[in-house]
C-alpha cells in the first residue's frame, strides 16, 4: 500500500522532489536502490517479479507506481511492477506511452502509474480503475500531489495528511535548502484514520492498520508494512539524488545514488509558485 508525495515544477531549485514509502511483506526478497545491470536504470527492485515501484533513468525519465485498493484481483494478471520498467526502457514520451498503455491496461490489476520526463518537463498520470471505465489518463499539473491507493490527489486520510504537511513544509521553507530530516519525518507518520473515514473496501481492521502514512502490521502471511522510504530529488542543473532508507533483516539501512542527467540544460523551464 505505497504512498508518494511529490513537488512537480513548483520549486525554483528543484523540478522534482519525490517522497515515497513502499509497503510490502517483510520477507519478500527485495534489492535496494542501485544501478541495474544495463547501467541505464536506477532504483529498487522486487526480486520476485523483477519489477519496481520507483525508478529513474540516466536520461531523465522517472516512473513510480501504487496499487489501487479493490476487493477482487486476477491472480493471473501481469505484474504491475513491470509498468515503470516498460516506460523507463522505452523511447516514447510520457503522453505517447500513456496512449499506448490504453491497449494493454486490462492485463493488469488496479494500478496508479506516473511517468515523467525531466528533459521535456512532462508528466502523465495513468490508472486502469475504476474497473469498467475508460483508462484514466491526465497530465500532471505543477504543484504538490499525493498518490496513494485511490486516484491521484484522492482525499483519503493519509493522502490528505501527507499533502497538507508537505504544503505546510514548503510554504515555510521556500528556498534552495531542502529540509531532508523534516521530509523524512513526514513519511514516518503513524497517525491512523477514524473508522468512519475508511474506504470500506477491505475488512475494517485491515484498512485501519494500513491507514497511516507509515505502517506496521501482522497479517496471515507474515509481517507487513513500510519496507523503505525513498527521497528522489532533481536539481535544475540536472543533478539527481536518490536516497533510500530500507529495512533488511530487521535492520534499517541507508543508500544514496547521485548522478547527472544527460543534457541537464533542458531541465529548467517555467515553474509555478506554491
Amino acid at each position: 500500500m505505497c504512498i508518494a508525495g511529490f513537488v512537480w515544477l513548483s520549486h525554483h531549485a528543484y523540478p522534482l522532489i519525490l517522497l515515497m514509502n513502499r509497503d510490502e511483506y517483510h520477507n519478500r526478497p527485495t534489492r535496494p536502490v542501485g544501478w541495474w545491470e544495463d547501467g541505464e536504470v536506477v532504483g529498487g527492485r522486487d526480486e520476485v517479479s523483477g519489477g519496481t515501484w520507483l525508478a529513474c533513468s540516466g536520461g531523465g525519465r522517472v516512473a513510480f507506481l501504487t496499487i489501487v485498493l479493490e476487493n477482487h484481483t486476477n491472480p493471473n494478471a501481469k505484474s504491475r511492477g513491470d509498468l515503470p520498467v516498460l516506460f523507463l526502457k522505452s523511447t516514447k514520451s510520457p503522453k505517447e506511452f500513456a496512449e499506448e498503455l490504453v491497449k494493454l491496461a486490462y492485463q493488469y490489476n488496479g494500478f496508479n502509474l506516473i511517468v515523467g520526463d525531466l528533459l521535456s518537463n512532462t508528466m502523465m498520470y495513468i490508472s486502469n480503475r475504476p474497473k469498467g471505465e475508460a483508462l484514466n489518463v491526465q497530465e500532471v499539473s505543477p504543484g504538490i500531489h499525493v498518490l496513494a491507493n485511490a486516484k491521484l490527489d484522492s482525499p483519503w486520510h493519509k493522502a490528505k495528511r501527507l499533502g497538507d504537511n508537505l504544503k505546510a513544509l514548503y510554504r515555510k521553507r521556500d528556498n534552495a535548502y531542502l529540509p531532508i530530516k523534516e521530509m523524512q519525518k513526514l513519511m514516518r507518520d503513524t497517525v491512523k484514520d477514524d473508522i468512519e473515514g475508511l474506504p470500506h473496501i477491505w475488512p475494517l481492521d485491515v484498512e485501519f492498520s494500513l491507514s497511516s502514512i507509515y505502517n506496521e502490521a501482522d497479517r496471515p502471511r507474515g509481517r507487513y508494512g513500510t519496507r523503505s522510504t525513498s527521497l528522489l530529488t532533481v536539481k535544475a542543473d540536472g543533478e539527481v539524488s536518490f536516497q533510500e532508507m530500507y529495512l533488511e533483516e530487521g535492520i534499517w539501512k541507508e543508500k544514496n545514488v547521485k548522478y547527472y542527467i544527460k543534457h541537464p540544460q533542458s531541465t529548467c523551464k517555467h515553474r509555478s509558485k506554491l
